[in-house]
C-alpha cells in the first residue's frame, strides 16, 4: 500500500512563499509531486501536515482555506488512484502513482469527465448525443450549485438525493429516468477507464420507462365537435372544417 503526505518546501529567500508539494511512497521509493500553491511559512503547521487557517486576516483566510480544499481534493485524488491500483492486484510503482495523477487531471471529477465525454461525441459526429448528455449535465450541475466532485464520491446516496431533487421540481419520471441513464452511462465509462471503482451509485433510482399517457382526444369529442352549429361564426366554421379534413385524411392536409 503506497502512502502520501503533504509537505512544505519554504523558499529560500527571506520574507518569500514557500510551496506545497505531495511525496508519495510505495515500496519505500519515494517521489514528489510539485503544486503552485504558495503559502509563507508560518501559515503551515508542520506537525499536522496542513495550512494554518485561522488567522485575522479574512482576506489571507479565504485564500488558505480555498488552498487547504484544493490539497483535500488532490489527496482523495491519490487515494483513489492508490485504491484502483491495489484492486487490480498488479505491480506498480511510485512513478506509476505520478503519472497517473499527472495524466488523468480533471477527468477524475464528475464535471471534467462528462465534459470530456460531451467533447469526444462531437468529434464523432454524434450531435444530438452530446445535446442531451450536455442538458444531463447541465442538470446535475444545477442540483450541485455549480460544486464539482470526485467521481469517487458518487455513491447511492448522492444520486437518491438528486433524484428528489428532481421530484420537488416537478421533473416527470421519464424525464428522470433519461438523466439518471446518460449519468450512469458516464459514470461506468469512467469506471472502464479505471478513473474510479465500481460502486453502483444508481441501483435505488428510477432508470426504467414508464408507460406515456395517451394524450388522443377521444372520438366522442370529435363528434361533438363536428355537430357544433357555427353558422353564425364563419371563422370558427371555417377552422372546424379544416380540422375535421385534417381529422379525417390523418394529418396529411398542408396548411400554407
Amino acid at each position: 500500500m503506497a502512502s502520501v503526505k503533504v509537505k512544505f518546501r519554504p523558499s529560500s529567500a527571506k520574507g518569500k512563499e514557500g510551496s506545497i508539494y505531495y511525496q508519495v511512497i510505495h515500496n519505500r521509493i519515494p517521489r514528489q509531486i510539485k503544486t503552485k500553491y504558495r503559502i509563507y511559512a508560518d501559515e503551515w503547521d508542520d506537525g499536522m501536515s496542513s495550512v494554518k487557517i485561522s488567522l485575522p486576516d479574512v482576506g489571507r483566510k479565504a485564500y488558505l482555506s480555498s488552498i487547504n480544499d484544493l490539497i483535500n481534493w488532490d489527496i482523495r485524488r491519490l487515494q483513489t488512484i492508490i485504491t484502483i491500483l491495489d484492486r487490480k492486484a498488479e505491480p506498480y510503482t511510485s512513478d506509476t502513482i505520478v503519472m497517473k495523477f499527472t495524466l488523468q487531471g480533471e477527468e477524475q471529477s464528475m464535471f471534467g469527465f462528462m465534459q470530456s465525454v460531451i467533447c469526444q461525441l462531437k468529434r464523432l459526429n454524434r450531435l444530438r448525443t452530446s445535446e442531451t448528455y450536455t442538458a444531463a449535465l447541465a442538470s446535475f450541475m444545477k442540483f450541485r450549485e455549480g460544486c464539482d466532485l470526485l467521481l469517487s464520491d458518487i455513491d447511492a446516496d448522492t444520486m437518491m438525493l438528486y433524484e428528489a431533487w428532481l421530484k420537488a421540481r416537478g421533473i416527470c419520471p421519464n424525464t428522470i429516468s433519461f438523466y439518471m441513464r446518460i449519468l450512469r452511462a458516464v459514470y461506468n465509462r469512467a469506471v472502464e477507464k479505471d478513473l474510479t471503482e465500481q460502486k453502483y451509485p444508481f441501483r435505488h433510482v428510477y432508470t426504467g420507462i414508464d408507460k406515456t399517457v395517451k394524450r388522443a382526444i377521444p372520438l366522442k369529442a370529435i363528434r361533438q365537435i363536428k355537430k357544433l352549429d357555427l353558422t353564425l361564426k364563419p371563422h370558427l366554421n371555417y377552422a372546424r372544417d379544416m380540422f375535421m379534413f385534417s381529422f379525417y385524411t390523418r394529418g396529411i392536409i398542408s396548411v400554407r
